[in-house]
């Protein structure tokens, strides 16, 4: 599989969090540091980079100033420099609960304090020189194990994950990082949370809930035991396993999840590339040859569209479209036309996709007409995180509207009818298939009642509010607009933002900047 940017390591941002819930923020003013903030935003987010020098020793640096924290023989700290130098060197020394202390290294004293009272001159570790990390990065993505290069996915009929898969394909391989009492749990795209003994369970206990560790720009997940997640056995299930210091079997990458979609074309049939190179709207059902990677460059905003027999969409002589490119190129370059429920493609000879009478697809149009209008689904992202400028989307406390700035980040659950989504929040759906760890068959869950932060609907009130306790669903359209960011359109032709207030609003009149959501 050519990489093309298809398999993205993640570079790892996060925050720092005192023992007084507050985060390590770097200001622009003086360039001084502070642990005074409550929430996680742009100020407040580091980059761990390795030291040039090749020790142990690491650097820290502010993804908002650019510039590295330092700290003096007197305990002065600030985030001033611009390249690193002695100064700048830091030990993390991880705590058993997964805290980090961090110790200068040229002067061996520790960093810690409160609010505007920071310093590096600790000679001892107390409560103020302990810092949990919180992950800054969309929390939804694909977990790739770095001893056997292997993906890790949802097995449903073994019930368990394990990291066996040569691609990220499909909906299984989907994780989402869900943060919780300064933890992490590992949530399926079937919404279960995985058990250090390698269950599925559907709350996350205390078992299911792991500490991070960084080792060399990769991950490690320990449990409640000191014990590392680690693939094991042939079949690659990923569970605890013996060792207490992780290892290369207990690293792994986290790699961008991008969209995976199905087209619909006018003949109510699936696009695809199951019977051979051509590209044809002739499937009654999606599966693998029927799903599309879908990626958005960045600068034109067109897409390409990968599929599952290795190619890449491309244009070729009299129009036609295969799956056969193995490198990104103009004629594998589509540009997306957003009408509604459908989607127009233009390609890159200036005409648009249609559906011949044979199923078969080819750019062969000028104007855009039935035979030219596509339904496309978005089918890894069964639930959802949504991200904006200034923080995620969550729940507001003691009310029916949601908040946009928002460090912590509420799970929604998608569901899609003709062209459009609909939107619920976070309840449990589905159950596990199988047989349990008990050796019972498990039985559905008893669900709760659409209603509040228990699964109520989206759906837009007045003067452009945007509520979540609906009893019935509404249509939400969803435009992806740029690299992983997407916009949704409301009923009333308006988009989804976020504003000065907090509240997420549907009163945008394009889809840019605030109207824009990571997902």
């Amino acid at each position: 599989m050519p990489t093309n940017g298809l398999h993205q390591v993640l570079k790892i941002q996060f925050g720092l969090l005192n023992d007084t819930d507050r985060y390590l923020t770097a200001e622009s003013f003086g360039f001084k540091v502070n642990a005074s903030a409550p929430s996680l935003k742009r100020k407040q987010t580091w980059v761990l980079e390795p030291d040039p020098g090749q020790g142990t020793a690491v650097l820290l640096r502010s993804s908002h100033l650019g510039r590295y924290l330092s700290a003096e023989e007197d305990g002065r700290v600030a985030c001033e420099a611009e390249r690193p130098g002695r100064d700048c060197r830091f030990l993390v020394l991880p705590q058993p609960d997964g805290r980090w202390v961090l110790q200068s290294e040229p002067h061996g004293r520790f960093f810690g304090g409160t609010e505007d009272r920071l310093s590096c001159f600790a000679t001892a570790i107390s409560p103020a020189e302990l810092w949990t990390v919180h992950l800054a990065i969309h929390p939804q993505a694909h977990l790739l194990s770095v001893s056997r290069r292997r993906y890790v996915h949802l097995c449903l009929q073994e019930d368990e994950m394990a990291a066996d898969g040569d691609v990220p394909w499909g909906v299984d391989a989907l994780l989402t990082l869900i943060f919780q009492s300064r933890q992490y749990c590992l949530k399926t795209c079937d919404s279960r949370y995985l058990r250090s003994d390698g269950c599925l369970v559907w709350e996350p206990e205390s078992r299911a809930c792991y500490t991070l560790e960084f080792k060399a720009g990769k991950l490690a997940f320990k449990d409640c035991d000191g014990r590392y997640l680690a693939p094991v056995g042939p079949a690659g299930t990923l569970k605890a396993g013996r060792n207490t210091r992780p290892g290369k079997d207990e690293l792994f990458d986290l790699e961008e999840s991008h969209p995976q979609v199905v087209l619909v074309a006018a003949n109510h049939r699936y696009v695809s590339v199951r019977q051979g190179v051509n590209v044809s709207a002739n499937q009654d059902e999606e599966l693998d040859h029927e799903t599309f990677l879908m990626q958005i460059d960045q600068e034109t905003k067109k897409c390409t569209f990968y599929s599952s027999t290795g190619g890449y969409w491309t244009l070729v002589t009299h129009g036609g479209i295969e799956a056969t490119a193995t490198e990104v190129s103009t004629d594998t370059m589509f540009e997306l036309e957003w009408r509604g429920r459908r989607v127009a493609l233009k390609a890159s000879n200036g005409r648009y996709v249609c559906m011949k009478k044979n199923g078969q697809l080819a750019a062969i149009s000028d104007f855009v007409g039935k035979d030219e209008e596509f339904i496309l689904k978005l089918i890894n992202r069964p639930i959802l995180v949504l991200r904006g400028l200034d923080g995620f989307v969550c729940h507001r406390r003691g009310s029916n509207q949601l908040d946009t700035n928002r460090s912590v980040y509420d799970v929604f659950h998608l569901s899609f009818s003709d062209g459009a989504y609909q939107i619920r929040g976070a309840r449990r759906a589905g159950w596990a298939r199988g047989m349990g760890c008990d050796g019972q068959v498990d039985a559905p869950p008893t669900l709760s009642p659409p209603t509040g932060r228990g699964g109520g609907f989206w759906y837009t009130g007045s003067h452009g509010s945007v509520c979540s306790d609906g009893e019935r669903p509404e249509d939400f359209l969803f435009e992806f607009r740029e690299r992983g960011r997407l916009a949704i359109r409301a009923r009333s032709g308006k988009y989804l933002r976020g504003g000065a207030s907090g509240l997420l609003r549907a009163d945008a009149d394009a889809p840019v900047g605030p109207a824009l959501w990571e997902y």
